[in-house]
């Protein structure tokens, strides 16, 4: 049997910020993992998290941060069998910024062979998004036309192939134009705009807001009938005014989602989703991952200083095996 060792090293989110400590190793309950992390990916609701605006959910670390994570399993609870040595990827609660999480064992991918453990890091957390958000919740639609706002950060790009890959004409909206050209290579054919120019290129079937805020309201007007605003981010916690009569007009429906609350259940089936339809398509190349910087484990702070920059294209990824 490996011997694991009783502490770890942990970011810890202390007084909203960030510090480098030594922790105990997590405990494995009875369905759970225990990975080895070697890569972890960075996301906005770290920083949120940081801010006391994005608690973590019950059974999970609350003051570590990491919604995702590839590593090793090295130890596997007792209703948990065949395990132990795989090479995963896995969405979490939290914890992932660290050398070890704990995983519920049905939230595990396998990571192709082809694939390494940087992309695999920062694929899971937003191509889940991005898959449950478009498909599973605004049932997105061969042909429809989808606004994608906020388009070159982990996300974004994620959104954008997933959108493309299920036939719809995508529209990314890029603010800053050193990026635009990046973006546009993602797929053939993506037509990149400003956010001043998204209403021009409407109406819409689909917009997808990552940085929703105060003038989400007026984007009611840009949908054609029907139409489906999906808020996965925000740019501030404050009231957005919406006109009632304007969505009852057109039909429209504004829906919000977030994965990391969820059940382990509905986590579950969101595992098993990507893994038979996108896992597949990142082994053979037809999606990937843009990776913007990487750090090692001790240059956390210049990690989370980069996440919470503008100028990103694609994931901010922690290689927790990196020594410098």
């Amino acid at each position: 049997m490996l011997r694991l060792p009783e502490t770890m090293s942990a970011v810890v989110i202390d007084g909203g910020t960030f510090t480098l400590e030594q922790r105990p190793l997590p405990t494995v309950g009875p369905q759970d993992v225990l990975v080895r992390v070697a890569a972890a990916g960075l996301n906005a609701a770290d920083l949120a998290q940081a801010q006391g605006a994005y608690p973590a959910p019950p059974g999970v670390p609350a003051d570590i941060p990491g919604l995702e994570c590839a590593g090793r399993v090295v130890r596997a609870g007792s209703g948990v069998s065949g395990a132990v040595g795989e090479r995963v990827m896995a969405l979490v609660g939290g914890g992932a910024h660290a050398e070890y999480v704990a995983v519920p064992a049905t939230h595990l991918i396998p990571i192709p062979e082809n694939v390494d453990d940087l992309t695999a890091a920062g694929f899971v957390e937003a191509f889940s998004t991005a898959w449950d958000g478009l498909v599973n919740q605004a049932r997105i639609g061969a042909g429809e036309r989808v606004l994608i706002t906020g388009a070159a950060g982990g996300v974004g790009t994620a959104l954008i192939q997933v959108a493309v890959g299920q036939g719809a004409c995508v529209v990314a909206s890029v603010r800053d134009r050193s990026l635009h050209d990046k973006v546009r290579a993602l797929v053939p054919g993506l037509t990149v705009v400003t956010p001043e120019s998204e209403e021009a290129h409407g109406p819409y079937d689909v917009i997808v807001e990552l940085a929703a805020g105060s003038g989400l309201g007026a984007k009611v007007h840009w949908v054609h009938p029907y139409g489906r605003i999906l808020v996965i981010g925000l740019s501030d916690w404050e009231p957005v005014p919406i006109r009632l009569i304007d969505m009852m007009t057109r039909r429209a429906r504004i829906l919000g989602t977030t994965i990391r609350a969820r059940s382990i259940a509905e986590k579950t089936l969101v595992a098993r989703s990507v893994d038979r339809h996108l896992v597949p398509r990142l082994a053979a190349g037809e999606i990937g991952v843009p990776i913007d910087s990487v750090f090692a484990l001790s240059k956390y702070a210049h990690a989370y200083q980069r996440l919470a920059e503008r100028g990103k294209f694609g994931k901010v990824v922690l290689d927790i095996d990196r020594s410098a």
